[in-house]
Parts: structure tokens; sequence; C-alpha cells
């Protein structure tokens, strides 16, 4: 068998902590982060349908630029595929429209609305939503539309 040859310090066993001696931690551990992020992504999968308006359009595609936000929430109306109006989520009859949006302008600091048409709504039920749109006060309304869509300048 190995014997080897022990040392004893002149120390009394005892470590001596030199300057370069010590040596930095190379070594991270990401495991903490790594669960911080996953309980993140975890929250942002629940959270992120609740952010979206329940009724179902198919918005016209275009390459504008996004209107900048207000402090307010954005007050939307939506016209669907078979015509149906609707205030945020809530179904409303056209001849109602001009009432109902004349009453929540009174309530409201902003008088910008964003209005999302279905692509198949004709263009003349489209305007007539925005005439009602104006004479309920409010004259500031914006079109949504789903970006990435055809651009003037640079052929289709």
């Amino acid at each position: 068998m190995g014997a080897g040859v022990v040392q004893k310090s002149s120390d009394g066993g005892r470590r001596r902590r030199g300057r370069g001696r010590s040596r930095p931690m190379s070594e991270i551990n990401v495991t903490p982060f790594v669960d911080v992020m996953l309980v993140l992504l975890i929250i942002f999968m629940v959270a992120a349908p609740l952010m979206t308006v329940g009724v179902e359009v198919e918005l016209p595609q275009t390459a504008a630029n996004s209107l900048s936000g207000d402090d307010e929430e954005p007050l939307t109306v939506t016209v669907t595929a078979t015509g149906e109006v609707s205030i945020q989520e809530t179904p409303v009859a056209r001849d109602e429209l001009v009432g109902r949006l004349s009453a929540i302008a009174v309530e409201r600091d902003s008088n910008r609305i964003f209005l999302r048409a279905d692509g198949s709504v004709p263009y003349a039920q489209v305007m007539e939503v925005m005439g009602a749109l104006n004479r309920g006060g409010f004259p500031n309304i914006g079109l949504v539309t789903e970006p990435g869509g055809p651009r003037l300048d640079d052929g289709g």
C-alpha cells in the first residue's frame, strides 16, 4: 500500500488566505433565473387571451403605423361580418348606437374611439357606422387593422 507524507502547516492547521490564493467563482447558478422565467411565461400565457376584445372580426391588413395611446381605456366599436354592431363587447342595435355613444361621450375625457370592421363588410355600412360615431360625440375615429398588409410605395 502506498503511504503519503502529510505536512503540518506552521499556523496550526488553519488555511492561509493569501492574495492570489482565492479564486472568483466561475459558475453561475441559473436555476432561480429559469424558475422566474417559467413563472412569468405562465402568467403571460394566462393573461394574454384576456387582453383582446371578445368579438371575432377578420380585420383588413395595412402597412399604417399604430396610433399613440391615451390614459383612458380605449373605446372600441366593432362591426362583424354579419353587420352586427358592438360597443366594446356589448351588442347594440343600429338605431340605439348614437344615443349610447352620446351617453358614453359625456362620461369620457377623450373623444377618440376605435372602429373595428370585418374586411367583408361593405364600405357603405362602415361609413354609416362612422357617421354614427361622429354624431355620438366621437369625431376622432381610429380604424383598427392588422399589421403587415400591402404597401403602395413598395409595389405590393
